[in-house]
Protein backbone atom coordinates (compact mmCIF):
# COMPACT_ATOMS: atom_id res chain seq x y z
CA UNK A 1 0.00 0.00 0.00
CA UNK A 2 1.38 3.39 -1.01
CA UNK A 3 1.88 5.76 1.89
CA UNK A 4 3.13 9.28 2.34
CA UNK A 5 6.44 8.95 4.18
CA UNK A 6 9.00 11.45 5.43
CA UNK A 7 12.56 10.25 5.99
CA UNK A 8 14.70 12.43 8.26
CA UNK A 9 18.41 12.35 7.48
CA UNK A 10 20.15 12.16 4.10
CA UNK A 11 23.24 10.15 4.91
CA UNK A 12 23.80 6.71 3.44
CA UNK A 13 21.20 5.14 5.75
CA UNK A 14 18.46 7.71 5.20
CA UNK A 15 18.99 7.89 1.44
CA UNK A 16 18.88 4.10 1.22
CA UNK A 17 15.66 3.90 3.22
CA UNK A 18 14.08 6.56 1.00
CA UNK A 19 15.30 4.79 -2.16
CA UNK A 20 13.74 1.47 -1.17
CA UNK A 21 10.46 3.02 -0.06
CA UNK A 22 10.16 4.92 -3.34
CA UNK A 23 10.92 1.73 -5.22
CA UNK A 24 8.01 0.07 -3.43
CA UNK A 25 5.62 2.83 -4.43
CA UNK A 26 5.65 5.14 -1.43
CA UNK A 27 5.46 8.90 -1.80
CA UNK A 28 8.67 9.90 -0.03
CA UNK A 29 10.21 13.19 1.05
CA UNK A 30 13.80 13.06 2.26
CA UNK A 31 14.67 15.92 4.63
CA UNK A 32 18.10 17.13 5.70
CA UNK A 33 19.66 20.48 6.47
CA UNK A 34 22.49 19.68 4.05
CA UNK A 35 22.72 18.01 0.68
CA UNK A 36 22.78 14.20 0.74
CA UNK A 37 26.01 12.59 1.85
CA UNK A 38 27.63 15.67 3.37
CA UNK A 39 27.91 14.63 7.03
CA UNK A 40 29.18 11.32 8.45
CA UNK A 41 28.74 9.51 5.12
CA UNK A 42 31.12 12.00 3.49
CA UNK A 43 34.10 11.43 5.74
CA UNK A 44 34.47 7.67 6.11
CA UNK A 45 37.08 5.37 4.62
CA UNK A 46 34.91 4.55 1.61
CA UNK A 47 34.91 0.77 1.99
CA UNK A 48 31.84 -1.45 1.59
CA UNK A 49 33.15 -3.88 4.19
CA UNK A 50 31.97 -7.40 3.45
CA UNK A 51 34.73 -8.69 5.72
CA UNK A 52 33.58 -6.72 8.80
CA UNK A 53 31.47 -9.51 10.29
CA UNK A 54 32.54 -8.62 13.84
CA UNK A 55 31.63 -5.21 15.25
CA UNK A 56 34.23 -3.11 17.04
CA UNK A 57 34.32 -4.15 20.67
CA UNK A 58 35.41 -2.01 23.60
CA UNK A 59 39.01 -2.89 24.55
CA UNK A 60 39.02 -5.07 27.66
CA UNK A 61 42.57 -6.38 27.94
CA UNK A 62 44.74 -4.62 30.47
CA UNK A 63 47.54 -3.96 28.02
CA UNK A 64 45.32 -1.98 25.65
CA UNK A 65 43.67 -0.06 28.48
CA UNK A 66 47.04 0.94 29.94
CA UNK A 67 48.26 1.95 26.48
CA UNK A 68 45.22 4.12 25.80
CA UNK A 69 44.99 5.72 29.25
CA UNK A 70 47.61 8.47 28.66
CA UNK A 71 45.41 9.69 25.77
CA UNK A 72 48.20 10.03 23.24
CA UNK A 73 47.43 7.11 20.92
CA UNK A 74 46.50 7.25 17.25
CA UNK A 75 43.68 4.71 17.33
CA UNK A 76 41.72 5.84 20.41
CA UNK A 77 41.45 9.24 22.07
CA UNK A 78 38.98 10.45 24.66
CA UNK A 79 37.81 13.58 26.42
CA UNK A 80 36.85 13.28 30.07
CA UNK A 81 33.66 15.30 29.56
CA UNK A 82 32.60 12.97 26.75
CA UNK A 83 33.30 9.92 28.86
CA UNK A 84 31.23 11.29 31.73
CA UNK A 85 28.23 12.33 29.61
CA UNK A 86 28.13 8.91 27.91
CA UNK A 87 29.06 6.93 31.04
CA UNK A 88 25.93 4.75 31.02
CA UNK A 89 26.13 3.65 27.36
CA UNK A 90 29.92 3.23 27.59
CA UNK A 91 29.58 0.97 30.62
CA UNK A 92 27.07 -1.16 28.73
CA UNK A 93 29.37 -1.15 25.72
CA UNK A 94 32.19 -2.46 27.91
CA UNK A 95 29.95 -5.15 29.40
CA UNK A 96 28.66 -6.22 25.99
CA UNK A 97 32.25 -6.56 24.77
CA UNK A 98 32.86 -9.39 27.22
CA UNK A 99 33.39 -12.80 25.58
CA UNK A 100 29.99 -14.34 26.34
CA UNK A 101 27.84 -11.39 25.29
CA UNK A 102 30.01 -10.58 22.30
CA UNK A 103 29.69 -14.12 20.93
CA UNK A 104 25.91 -13.65 20.96
CA UNK A 105 26.10 -10.28 19.21
CA UNK A 106 28.34 -11.28 16.30
CA UNK A 107 25.89 -13.56 14.39
CA UNK A 108 23.19 -10.88 14.34
CA UNK A 109 25.66 -8.23 13.18
CA UNK A 110 27.08 -10.59 10.57
CA UNK A 111 23.59 -11.29 9.18
CA UNK A 112 23.56 -7.67 7.97
CA UNK A 113 27.19 -7.40 6.84
CA UNK A 114 26.92 -10.57 4.74
CA UNK A 115 24.17 -8.91 2.66
CA UNK A 116 25.84 -5.54 2.19
CA UNK A 117 27.07 -6.00 -1.36
CA UNK A 118 23.92 -7.62 -2.72
CA UNK A 119 22.06 -4.59 -1.33
CA UNK A 120 24.48 -2.01 -2.75
CA UNK A 121 24.66 -3.63 -6.20
CA UNK A 122 21.18 -2.70 -7.52
CA UNK A 123 21.56 0.83 -6.16
CA UNK A 124 24.94 1.24 -7.85
CA UNK A 125 23.45 0.02 -11.13
CA UNK A 126 20.30 2.15 -10.89
CA UNK A 127 22.32 5.27 -10.08
CA UNK A 128 24.96 4.69 -12.76
CA UNK A 129 27.69 4.98 -10.14
CA UNK A 130 29.89 2.12 -11.32
CA UNK A 131 32.85 4.42 -11.93
CA UNK A 132 32.97 5.31 -8.24
CA UNK A 133 33.24 1.70 -7.08
CA UNK A 134 36.35 -0.43 -7.34
CA UNK A 135 36.67 -4.11 -6.57
CA UNK A 136 39.78 -5.91 -5.41
CA UNK A 137 39.74 -5.46 -1.66
CA UNK A 138 42.06 -3.68 0.75
CA UNK A 139 45.17 -4.40 2.81
CA UNK A 140 45.50 -4.67 6.58
CA UNK A 141 49.18 -4.06 7.36
CA UNK A 142 51.12 -5.54 10.25
CA UNK A 143 54.38 -4.57 11.91
CA UNK A 144 54.77 -7.63 14.17
CA UNK A 145 54.34 -11.32 13.52
CA UNK A 146 52.45 -11.86 16.76
CA UNK A 147 49.70 -9.38 15.89
CA UNK A 148 49.37 -10.76 12.35
CA UNK A 149 49.12 -14.35 13.57
CA UNK A 150 46.42 -13.43 16.09
CA UNK A 151 44.42 -11.68 13.39
CA UNK A 152 44.81 -14.63 11.02
CA UNK A 153 43.20 -16.94 13.59
CA UNK A 154 40.15 -14.67 13.60
CA UNK A 155 40.20 -14.37 9.81
CA UNK A 156 40.10 -18.15 9.42
CA UNK A 157 37.17 -18.41 11.82
CA UNK A 158 35.34 -15.70 9.88
CA UNK A 159 35.98 -17.57 6.64
CA UNK A 160 34.50 -20.77 8.03
CA UNK A 161 31.47 -19.19 9.69
CA UNK A 162 30.65 -16.23 7.48
CA UNK A 163 32.32 -16.77 4.12
CA UNK A 164 34.92 -14.03 4.51
CA UNK A 165 37.60 -14.32 1.82
CA UNK A 166 41.21 -13.23 2.35
CA UNK A 167 44.82 -13.85 1.37
CA UNK A 168 47.80 -13.83 3.69
CA UNK A 169 50.65 -11.77 2.28
CA UNK A 170 54.22 -12.10 3.47
CA UNK A 171 56.49 -9.07 3.27
CA UNK A 172 57.64 -9.87 -0.27
CA UNK A 173 54.07 -10.22 -1.58
CA UNK A 174 53.00 -7.06 0.24
CA UNK A 175 55.75 -4.92 -1.24
CA UNK A 176 55.03 -6.33 -4.68
CA UNK A 177 51.56 -4.81 -4.35
CA UNK A 178 52.63 -1.62 -2.56
CA UNK A 179 56.29 -0.86 -3.36
CA UNK A 180 56.20 2.66 -1.89
CA UNK A 181 55.36 1.61 1.65
CA UNK A 182 58.21 1.92 4.14
CA UNK A 183 60.21 -1.22 4.78
CA UNK A 184 59.86 -3.14 8.02
CA UNK A 185 56.33 -4.50 7.69
CA UNK A 186 56.08 -8.24 8.27
CA UNK A 187 53.07 -8.79 6.03
CA UNK A 188 49.39 -8.09 5.57
CA UNK A 189 45.95 -9.56 5.20
CA UNK A 190 44.40 -8.85 1.84
CA UNK A 191 40.63 -8.77 2.31
CA UNK A 192 39.60 -9.60 -1.24
CA UNK A 193 35.81 -9.16 -1.15
CA UNK A 194 35.22 -5.53 -0.14
CA UNK A 195 34.44 -2.76 -2.61
CA UNK A 196 36.19 0.60 -2.35
CA UNK A 197 34.58 3.92 -3.18
CA UNK A 198 36.76 6.77 -4.44
CA UNK A 199 34.32 9.45 -3.26
CA UNK A 200 31.89 8.25 -0.55
CA UNK A 201 29.84 11.44 -0.54
CA UNK A 202 29.42 11.23 -4.31
CA UNK A 203 28.04 7.69 -4.04
CA UNK A 204 25.39 8.84 -1.55
CA UNK A 205 24.55 11.73 -3.88
CA UNK A 206 24.22 9.32 -6.81
CA UNK A 207 21.82 7.19 -4.79
CA UNK A 208 19.85 10.33 -3.90
CA UNK A 209 19.54 11.29 -7.58
CA UNK A 210 18.31 7.77 -8.32
CA UNK A 211 15.75 8.20 -5.54
CA UNK A 212 14.55 11.44 -7.16
CA UNK A 213 14.37 9.71 -10.55
CA UNK A 214 11.89 7.29 -8.95
CA UNK A 215 9.68 10.21 -7.98
CA UNK A 216 11.13 10.97 -4.56
CA UNK A 217 11.66 14.51 -3.29
CA UNK A 218 14.73 15.87 -1.47
CA UNK A 219 14.02 18.83 0.82
CA UNK A 220 16.90 20.92 2.19
CA UNK A 221 15.60 22.12 5.54
CA UNK A 222 16.23 21.91 9.26
CA UNK A 223 13.83 19.77 11.26
CA UNK A 224 12.28 21.95 13.95
CA UNK A 225 9.56 19.73 15.37
CA UNK A 226 7.94 16.34 14.81
CA UNK A 227 4.36 16.03 16.07
CA UNK A 228 2.10 13.00 16.23
CA UNK A 229 -1.41 13.89 15.05
CA UNK A 230 -4.68 12.03 15.07
CA UNK A 231 -4.09 10.70 11.57
CA UNK A 232 -0.31 10.50 11.33
CA UNK A 233 2.59 12.89 11.71
CA UNK A 234 3.46 16.52 11.04
CA UNK A 235 7.10 17.42 10.43
CA UNK A 236 7.76 21.12 10.94
CA UNK A 237 10.84 22.31 9.06
CA UNK A 238 12.53 25.61 8.33
CA UNK A 239 10.94 25.42 4.87
CA UNK A 240 7.42 24.59 5.97
CA UNK A 241 5.40 21.71 7.41
CA UNK A 242 4.98 18.24 5.95
CA UNK A 243 2.12 15.86 6.67
CA UNK A 244 2.97 12.16 6.67
CA UNK A 245 1.49 8.77 7.42
CA UNK A 246 4.89 7.57 8.54
CA UNK A 247 8.19 9.12 9.62
CA UNK A 248 11.59 7.46 9.58
CA UNK A 249 14.32 8.81 11.85
CA UNK A 250 17.72 8.22 10.23
CA UNK A 251 19.61 11.27 11.46
CA UNK A 252 22.75 9.48 12.57
CA UNK A 253 24.31 11.07 15.66
CA UNK A 254 21.54 13.68 15.83
CA UNK A 255 18.81 11.06 16.18
CA UNK A 256 18.98 10.77 19.96
CA UNK A 257 18.00 14.38 20.66
CA UNK A 258 15.00 14.28 18.31
CA UNK A 259 13.78 10.94 19.63
CA UNK A 260 14.05 12.09 23.24
CA UNK A 261 11.76 15.01 22.42
CA UNK A 262 9.27 12.42 21.18
CA UNK A 263 9.53 10.41 24.38
CA UNK A 264 11.68 7.66 22.86
CA UNK A 265 14.87 6.97 24.79
CA UNK A 266 17.84 5.35 23.03
CA UNK A 267 21.32 4.94 24.57
CA UNK A 268 23.12 6.32 21.53
CA UNK A 269 26.63 7.71 21.89
CA UNK A 270 29.18 8.87 19.34
CA UNK A 271 32.70 8.05 18.28
CA UNK A 272 34.14 10.99 16.42
CA UNK A 273 36.72 10.85 13.66
CA UNK A 274 38.82 13.11 11.41
CA UNK A 275 40.26 13.02 7.93
CA UNK A 276 42.62 14.99 5.69
CA UNK A 277 43.67 14.62 2.04
CA UNK A 278 47.29 14.72 0.84
CA UNK A 279 49.29 14.61 -2.32
CA UNK A 280 52.00 11.97 -2.77
CA UNK A 281 55.65 12.92 -2.97
CA UNK A 282 58.14 11.93 -5.62
CA UNK A 283 55.76 10.12 -7.92
CA UNK A 284 54.82 7.59 -5.24
CA UNK A 285 51.56 5.72 -5.74
CA UNK A 286 49.22 4.00 -3.32
CA UNK A 287 47.51 1.18 -5.16
CA UNK A 288 45.16 -0.07 -2.43
CA UNK A 289 43.27 1.18 0.56
CA UNK A 290 45.59 0.29 3.48
CA UNK A 291 45.15 0.13 7.23
CA UNK A 292 48.05 0.31 9.66
CA UNK A 293 46.44 -2.21 11.99
CA UNK A 294 48.79 -1.78 14.93
CA UNK A 295 48.66 2.03 14.86
CA UNK A 296 45.00 2.51 13.99
CA UNK A 297 44.61 4.68 10.88
CA UNK A 298 43.81 4.19 7.20
CA UNK A 299 45.17 5.62 3.97
CA UNK A 300 42.88 5.59 0.95
CA UNK A 301 43.60 6.74 -2.63
CA UNK A 302 40.53 8.92 -3.16
CA UNK A 303 39.53 11.31 -5.93
CA UNK A 304 40.48 14.23 -3.71
CA UNK A 305 43.90 12.81 -2.87
CA UNK A 306 45.21 10.28 -0.39
CA UNK A 307 42.78 10.38 2.52
CA UNK A 308 44.07 9.76 6.03
CA UNK A 309 41.28 8.74 8.40
CA UNK A 310 41.77 8.49 12.14
CA UNK A 311 40.49 6.02 14.68
CA UNK A 312 37.90 6.86 17.32
CA UNK A 313 37.61 9.89 19.59
CA UNK A 314 35.20 9.47 22.50
CA UNK A 315 33.80 12.98 22.91
CA UNK A 316 30.52 14.87 23.01
CA UNK A 317 28.89 15.33 19.61
CA UNK A 318 29.16 19.12 19.56
CA UNK A 319 32.40 19.69 21.45
CA UNK A 320 34.98 21.69 19.45
CA UNK A 321 37.38 19.70 17.30
CA UNK A 322 40.81 18.74 18.58
CA UNK A 323 43.24 17.87 15.84
CA UNK A 324 45.95 16.27 17.98
CA UNK A 325 44.77 12.75 17.05
CA UNK A 326 44.98 13.59 13.35
CA UNK A 327 48.42 15.14 13.84
CA UNK A 328 49.62 12.01 15.63
CA UNK A 329 48.25 9.80 12.85
CA UNK A 330 49.84 12.01 10.19
CA UNK A 331 53.24 11.78 11.88
CA UNK A 332 53.14 7.98 11.77
CA UNK A 333 51.58 7.88 8.30
CA UNK A 334 54.39 9.96 6.82
CA UNK A 335 56.85 7.32 7.99
CA UNK A 336 54.74 4.61 6.34
CA UNK A 337 54.12 6.33 2.99
CA UNK A 338 55.58 9.50 1.39
CA UNK A 339 52.66 11.84 1.92
CA UNK A 340 53.03 15.30 0.45
CA UNK A 341 51.24 18.53 1.28
CA UNK A 342 47.80 18.75 2.85
CA UNK A 343 45.12 19.45 0.26
CA UNK A 344 42.20 20.51 2.46
CA UNK A 345 41.96 23.94 4.05
CA UNK A 346 41.05 22.32 7.36
CA UNK A 347 40.52 18.76 8.63
CA UNK A 348 37.11 17.15 8.34
CA UNK A 349 35.36 16.07 11.53
CA UNK A 350 32.42 13.68 11.85
CA UNK A 351 30.70 11.44 14.36
CA UNK A 352 29.72 7.78 14.16
CA UNK A 353 26.39 6.98 15.90
CA UNK A 354 26.92 3.95 18.13
CA UNK A 355 24.79 1.69 20.32
CA UNK A 356 26.11 -0.01 23.47
CA UNK A 357 25.41 -3.51 22.11
CA UNK A 358 27.09 -2.65 18.77
CA UNK A 359 23.91 -3.37 16.76
CA UNK A 360 21.81 -0.76 14.97
CA UNK A 361 18.19 -0.04 15.78
CA UNK A 362 16.04 -0.92 12.77
CA UNK A 363 12.28 -1.00 13.18
CA UNK A 364 9.28 0.69 14.80
CA UNK A 365 9.63 3.11 17.69
CA UNK A 366 7.95 1.62 20.79
CA UNK A 367 4.51 3.09 21.45
CA UNK A 368 4.62 5.47 18.47
CA UNK A 369 2.45 4.25 15.62
CA UNK A 370 3.95 5.22 12.28
CA UNK A 371 7.36 6.24 13.68
CA UNK A 372 10.31 4.15 12.50
CA UNK A 373 14.01 4.13 13.33
CA UNK A 374 17.18 3.35 11.38
CA UNK A 375 20.01 4.48 13.64
CA UNK A 376 23.14 3.41 15.50
CA UNK A 377 25.21 1.73 12.77
CA UNK A 378 28.50 2.69 14.39
CA UNK A 379 31.45 2.44 11.99
CA UNK A 380 29.38 0.76 9.27
CA UNK A 381 26.58 3.10 8.21
CA UNK A 382 28.16 3.45 4.77
CA UNK A 383 28.36 -0.33 4.40
CA UNK A 384 24.96 -1.14 5.90
CA UNK A 385 22.77 1.68 4.59
CA UNK A 386 21.31 -0.21 1.61
CA UNK A 387 20.58 -3.45 3.48
CA UNK A 388 18.99 -1.39 6.27
CA UNK A 389 16.85 0.40 3.71
CA UNK A 390 15.68 -2.83 2.17
CA UNK A 391 14.85 -4.49 5.50
CA UNK A 392 13.06 -1.47 6.91
CA UNK A 393 10.99 -1.05 3.74
CA UNK A 394 9.96 -4.70 4.02
CA UNK A 395 8.91 -4.16 7.64
CA UNK A 396 7.00 -0.97 6.86
CA UNK A 397 5.05 -2.76 4.12
CA UNK A 398 4.18 -5.68 6.38
CA UNK A 399 6.42 -8.13 4.54
CA UNK A 400 8.60 -10.76 6.18
CA UNK A 401 12.12 -9.31 6.23
CA UNK A 402 15.03 -11.21 4.74
CA UNK A 403 16.67 -11.23 8.18
CA UNK A 404 15.35 -11.94 11.68
CA UNK A 405 14.96 -8.39 12.98
CA UNK A 406 14.49 -9.30 16.64
CA UNK A 407 18.10 -8.38 17.57
CA UNK A 408 17.60 -4.89 16.15
CA UNK A 409 14.37 -3.97 17.93
CA UNK A 410 14.29 -0.64 19.73
CA UNK A 411 12.61 -2.08 22.82
CA UNK A 412 15.63 -4.31 23.57
CA UNK A 413 16.87 -1.47 25.76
Amino acid sequence: MSRNTVVLGAGMVGVSVAWHLARQGHSVTLVDRREPGRETSFGNAGIIQREAVRPYAFPRDLGTLLRVMPNREVDIRYRPTGMVSAAGPLLQYWLNSGPTRYRQIVPAWASLIMRCQEAHAPMIEASGAQELVRQGGWLELYRTRKALDERLVEARENHERYGVEFEELDAEALYAKEPHLAKGLVGAIHWTQPWMVADPGALVQAYARSFEAQGGHVMLASVEEVIQTGTGWRVVTSEGALEADQVVVAMGPWSRELLERLGVSVPLFVKRGYHMHYSAEGGAALNHWVMDAEKGFLLEPMRAGIRLTTGAELADLDSPPQYRQLAAAEKVARKLFPLGKRRDSQPWKGARPCMPDMKPVIGPAPGKEGLWMAIGHGHQGFTLGPVTGKLLAQMMDGETPDVDMTPFRADRF
